[in-house]
């Protein structure tokens, strides 16, 4: 097998200063898809205002960028190690920053659909490329572990920064700004990308696999379809039908893996249970992450009060614990090893989970501050060192399919947690919501459906508002408890799945080769 895991430009090896430099650039690139991922939930008053979208059409404003993202991952980190990871990063920054043109100015719903859809098809280009290239360029394994907790903590910060980018830009300028601000800064991408980052690719490629490419999208889409719309319509024949096509295109996408020659992802990767212990994790962590921040941040605005901006500052304290913990990652490494570690970094998560719901009915913020402090401990701890695992897991000529499986599990997890955690919310706010016999009509309509919907037709001194408020705050305690939960049994499959020998960052399975052989 050729070693590609030595980068160089031209004749010179790449130095440490050029190494960390190109890290910030790929750390910018996550950070900018992580905080689009959040920041148009609040855009969706003002757009709806501007362009007057059906509810059709603003679910699938919202859902056209998952669905596209999540289902090209795979097909565009396998393009990646073909054809080049600096090379499909920086088509793919071009791309973004067109598309974000295209939704920023659009006249219409429709418009803004397609610019939605062009922007899921940019950020699959670019996300697979970011985490290879440090697979490539970090050949150290201490260097690589310090430099995926900046990338990790890129990404935990953005899912973070989106609401308070929101807030500002949103109370400053027209709706469109939450795209026009991609722009600037895929520029910047694209000029210090060309600069600085080295390419990379698989040397032996084999034939593209177009049968696995269609596949590959089979597999996702329809899954990811169903999961995001089970919440609006429930489970119905076409959610059914939609995860019996999915999961039918999945075990035919696994099969022809293992028969080609030159597989575009390495299923036998998953019979290592670091790297298949490390990829639960991701996911379930990132699936109560990705949840509390969607309820979090309807709780601060809706049931406390704050403004988009107030309610951003409010949650900075996850983010600047996310950044603080990459300090401690060493440490928590050597004395504790990787599994254990990611462990504890998931129980410490949990644990602010729960205190978030005990918390959550008293007045001062100062506990719920507490608690966002320790969920983006363990968050940043436990996300850092699983991606390092996958990533440590596969030789670097398929670290672009590789990290596909870890971007899309990271993708699955804000779907899953935005749609399984939101819709327990709602299910448990309407079981909740006390609402009088005299109120009836279209404003009942409203209570029940939302405390969003609510504040809508209901005056704010009403008697109603508190009730739905405090219905609002029983069901994020319980969604709350139910996210503490799911991570604390991630922590567990970490603990048994992922080894843990102490005193390295050092990944002790086995790489396993491009057929599947160790």
């Amino acid at each position: 097998m050729l070693d590609t895991s030595a980068i160089t430009t031209g004749a010179r090896p790449f130095s440490p200063r050029r190494r960390w430099a190109a890290l910030s650039v790929l750390a910018a690139v996550v950070l900018l898809l992580s905080v689009d991922n959040t920041v148009l939930s609040l855009a969706v008053p003002a757009l709806s205002e501007a362009l007057a979208p059906s509810a059709e059409q603003i679910l699938w404003i919202g859902d056209i960028y998952s669905l596209t993202l999540a289902g090209l991952l795979v097909l565009m980190g396998s393009l990646a190690d073909r054809f080049g990871r600096k090379r499909v990063l920086l088509i793919g920054a071009v791309a973004f920053g067109l598309a974000s043109v295209l939704a920023a100015f659009s006249p219409s719903a429709e418009m803004l659909i397609v610019a939605r859809l062009l922007l899921g098809v940019a950020g699959a280009t670019l996300m697979p490329s970011t985490l290879s290239l440090i697979r490539n360029i970090f050949t150290d394994p201490a260097e690589r572990t310090r430099a995926i907790a900046i990338w990790s903590t890129a990404f935990g910060a953005g899912g973070a920064l989106g609401p308070l980018v929101g807030g500002f830009l949103l109370e400053h300028f027209w709706w469109g700004a939450v795209f026009l601000i991609n722009v600037p800064i895929m520029i910047i991408v694209l000029v210090a990308g060309t600069m600085l980052l080295p390419e990379s690719k698989d040397p032996n490629p084999g034939r593209f696999d177009v049968v696995s490419a269609v596949l590959s999208m089979v597999a996702i889409v329809p899954i990811v379809f169903a999961i995001t719309h089970v919440v609006g319509s429930g489970v119905d024949a076409f959610v059914i039908g939609s995860l019996i096509v999915g999961l039918t295109g999945g075990v035919l996408f696994v099969r022809r893996q293992r028969r080609v020659a030159n597989p575009m992802l390495d299923v036998d990767l998953f019979r290592v249970p670091a790297f298949s212990g490390a990829v639960l994790a991701s996911l379930i962590s990132i699936l109560a992450f990705a949840g509390l921040v969607f309820f979090f941040s309807q709780y601060l605005q809706f049931a406390r009060g704050y403004t988009p901006l107030q309610a951003g500052l409010a949650e900075l304290p996850s983010t600047i614990a996310s950044i603080v913990v990459v300090v401690f990652i060493g440490v928590a490494v050597t004395r504790l090893g990787r599994g254990r570690a990611i462990a504890a970094g998931l129980i410490l998560t949990a644990a602010g989970l729960v205190l978030v719901a005990l918390t959550a009915s008293n007045d001062t913020y100062l506990w719920l501050g507490v608690a966002l402090t320790a969920v983006g401990l363990g968050f940043g701890l436990s996300m850092t060192l699983a991606g390092d695992a996958i990533v440590s897991a596969a030789p670097p000529h398929k670290a672009g399919s590789v990290s596909a499986i870890s971007e899309t599990a990271n993708e699955l997890g804000v779907v899953l947690g935005i749609a399984v955690l939101g819709s327990l919310l709602s299910a448990v706010y309407r079981a909740t919501v006390s609402i009088p016999d005299t109120v009836t009509g279209a404003v009942r309509a409203r209570v029940e459906d939302s405390l969003a919907s609510a504040m809508t037709v209901l005056d704010p001194g009403s008697p109603l508002v508190d009730s739905a408020r405090s219905a609002f705050v029983t069901a994020m305690q319980t969604t709350a408890m139910v996210a503490a939960a799911l991570t604390f049994v991630a922590a567990l499959m970490a603990w048994w799945l992922i080894p843990s020998p102490r005193g390295t960052t050092e990944t002790t399975a086995e790489p396993v080769g491009e057929n599947g052989t160790s």
